[in-house]
C-alpha cells in the first residue's frame, strides 16, 4: 500500500459550517482552499488538524476519535486533534493544525496554527547526558527521535551493524519488492535528519559486548562508547537454512535492504522462485515477486498456512488467493538439499528455481543481552516500563518479552508497530517519565490487494468466531479464550479493527 494524495472534497471550512454538522466523535471531512482537513467535536471543544495520515496517506475521516486524538484506520497510527502531533507509530510526520472559531452558530476554519519549534532545553539535572542507542531498526528509530522531539539535549549515539540507515522494513516485502514503489520511499528519513538533529548514527558497527559496571558498549574494534541510559534494541535475524547447498548464492534471507536489493537483482534474471515457509513474510514475497512475472512455489511443513496464528478458515483463504494469482503450494514438505538449480523436497518431489527465497522464521538477538548477565525469559525480560535487570538498560523492539495488559501474560512479538511504540515509550522512560507500555499489539500483512490487519495477541485459542464472509474479503474475525477476544483480524474492515483495538484498551484498564 503506496502513499496516495486525498483529493480535497466536502465543505469549505473557511466560508463556515453549521455546528449542529459536526457530530460528536465523528470527522467530518472537508478542506481549507486545497488542503483536505477533518473537523471533530470532543465534548465542547472542536479541533481541526490535516485529513490524512503521515504514515502512508490513510483517510482519517474513516478513523475513530478516542477522546482527544484521531486513529487512522489503515495502520492505527494516531494523532493529537489540539496539535496535529503524531502521537504513536507507525506515522512520527505532523499534521497541519487549524484554529477553530465559532460565529453566530457556524464554526469557520481559517487560520493554521503555526509550528512552534522552540529551541532544545538544557537536559535536566538528573536526566542522563548521555544516551547509547543499539539497533539500527524500528525501535532505536523511534526512541531516537522521540527523544528529539522531547528536546533531550544530551548526546544519542545509534550502534547499527546494517549498512543503510533505519528504513521502513515492511516496504522490502511488499511494495519496493513487488516494484510498486521506489526506494525513496524505503528509508524512515533521508540522510540529512540525523545530523541536523544531532544524532551520530555509525553505520556497520559490531557491538562486542556491554560493560555494565562501567557503562560502556564495547566495539568489536576495541573502541568505547560510555553511556548514562542503554537502549537495546537488536531486533532479530532470520533463521538460517541447514541443509546442504544452503550457501549457495541464489539461497536469500529477507531482512535488510541490501537482502531486497539482492533478491529484486536475481529476480531480474529468473523465472522461478522457490519460497521455503509459508509465514507472513513468506507469502507476501510469494506475492511480491509474482507481481514481477515469476514463476513462485511455496514449500512449508504446515497443512494451512498461518493457522497457528489466523485458524483454518482464514488460513484456507490465503492459501486459495495465492493459488487464484498463479503460486503453487508444496505443503506439509520441506526442502532436504539444493543442488545448483535442482531443489529436493522431504516428499521425493524435485523442483527447479533459479531463485530461493528461505522465510522460515527469526530469531531474537539477544546474546548482547545474555553475556552483559540480563535476564531472559524467551528473549530479553522487562517491566511494564521496558526496563531490563539491569539498571540504566531498557530494552524495545523483537528482543523484548514484556507483561502484556491485554492477553494478561508476558509476551514477545515481532510486529514493526509495537517495535516502534516500544521505542518511543523507552525514550520517553530514559528521560524519567515512568510511562508503561500498554499498547494493544498491531500488524498489517498485504498479499496482492488484499489488506490483513490483526490487533491483540493470541498465542492460544479455543474460540473462533467470523463476523463476514472471508470469501468475499469482508470479514472479521475474533480469536478467544475463555470467552474473552485476545486478538481481531479483519479484512477490508477497518473501523471495526480500530474499535476492537479499543475495546481491548478498555478491558485491560478495567
Amino acid at each position: 500500500m503506496g502513499t496516495t494524495e486525498s483529493q480535497p472534497s466536502g465543505p469549505d471550512f473557511s466560508k463556515g459550517v453549521a455546528r449542529e454538522h459536526v457530530i460528536e466523535g465523528t470527522p467530518l471531512l472537508g478542506r481549507v482552499g486545497e488542503e483536505p482537513v477533518i473537523l471533530v467535536r470532543s465534548g465542547s471543544n472542536y479541533f481541526a488538524i490535516g485529513a490524512t495520515c503521515s504514515h502512508y496517506g490513510g483517510p482519517l475521516a474513516e478513523g475513530v476519535v478516542v477522546k482527544d486524538t484521531v486513529r487512522c484506520p489503515w495502520h492505527h497510527a494516531c494523532f493529537s486533534l489540539r496539535t496535529g502531533e503524531a502521537l504513536h507509530a507507525p506515522a512520527f510526520n505532523p499534521l497541519s493544525s487549524w484554529v477553530v472559531e465559532e460565529r453566530n452558530g457556524k464554526l469557520f476554519v481559517e487560520v493554521k496554527k503555526s509550528e512552534t519549534k522552540t529551541a532544545r532545553v538544557k537536559t535536566a539535572a538528573g536526566s542522563p547526558q548521555k544516551i547509547v542507542i543499539v539497533g539500527g531498526g524500528a525501535a532505536g528509530f523511534a526512541a531516537a527521535e522521540m527523544l528529539r522531539r522531547e528536546r533531550y539535549q544530551g548526546s544519542i549515539v545509534m550502534l547499527s551493524n546494517d549498512d543503510a540507515p533505519p528504513v521502513d522494513r515492511p516496504n522490502l516485502s511488499k511494495d519496493y519488492l513487488a516494484g510498486n514503489a521506489p526506494e525513496e520511499w524505503v528509508p524512515l528519513r533521508g540522510n540529512d535528519f540525523y545530523a541536523e538533529n544531532g544524532i551520530e548514527l555509525r553505520l556497520k558497527t559490531n557491538v562486542a559486548e556491554i560493560d555494565t559496571r562501567s557503562r560502556q558498549v564495547v566495539l568489536s574494534d576495541g573502541k568505547n562508547v560510555p553511556y548514562d541510559r542503554l537502549l537495546l534494541a537488536t531486533g532479530a535475524e532470520p533463521i538460517r537454512l541447514s541443509i546442504p547447498g544452503a550457501d549457495q548464492p541464489q539461497v536469500r534471507t529477507l531482512r535488510t535492504l541490501a537482502d531486497c536489493r539482492a533478491i529484486i537483482e536475481r529476480a531480474k534474471g529468473a523465472q522461478r522462485v522457490l519460497v521455503l515457509g509459508a509465514s507472513f513474510i513468506g507469502l507476501e514475497v510469494a506475492a511480491s515477486l509474482r507481481a514481477r512475472g515469476l514463476e513462485v512455489h511455496v514449500a512449508a511443513p504446515e497443512k494451512v498456512p498461518m493457522e497457528r496464528v489466523m485458524g483454518p478458515q482464514l488460513g484456507a483463504f490465503i492459501r486459495k488467493l495465492h493459488e487464484e494469482h498463479g503460486v503453487i503450494f508444496h505443503l506439509e514438505d520441506i526442502a532436504t538439499a539444493i543442488e545448483g538449480s535442482r531443489i529436493r523436497l522431504k516428499s521425493g518431489t524435485t523442483l527447479n528455481a533459479d531463485l530461493v527465497v528461505a522465510g522460515i522464521g527469526v530469531r531474537p538477538r539477544i546474546e548482547l543481552a545474555e553475556k552483559a548477565g540480563l535476564t531472559l525469559d524467551k528473549g530479553v525480560a522487562v517491566n511494564s516500563y521496558l526496563e531490563t535487570s539491569v539498571p540504566e538498560i531498557l530494552a524495545a523492539g523483537d528482543i523484548t518479552r514484556w507483561p502484556d495488559p491485554h492477553s494478561q501474560a508476558n509476551i514477545r512479538v515481532e510486529h514493526w508497530v509495537v517495535a516502534e511504540r516500544q521505542g518511543q515509550v523507552a525514550a520517553l522512560n530514559m528521560l524519567g517519565r515512568r510511562e508503561k507500555f500498554t499498547a494493544v499489539p498491531f500488524f498489517w500483512s498485504q498479499h496482492y490487494d488484499v489488506p490483513i490487519n490483526y490487533v491483540g495477541h493470541a498465542e492460544s485459542f479455543d474460540q473462533l468466531t467470523i463476523d463476514g464472509d472471508i470469501a468475499a474479503k469482508d470479514c472479521m474475525v475474533k480469536y478467544k479464550r475463555g470467552g474473552r477476544v485476545l486478538a481481531a483480524a479483519s479484512i477490508y474492515r477497518d473501523l471495526d479493527s480500530l474499535k476492537a483495538e479499543v475495546a481491548m484498551e478498555q478491558d485491560a484498564m478495567a
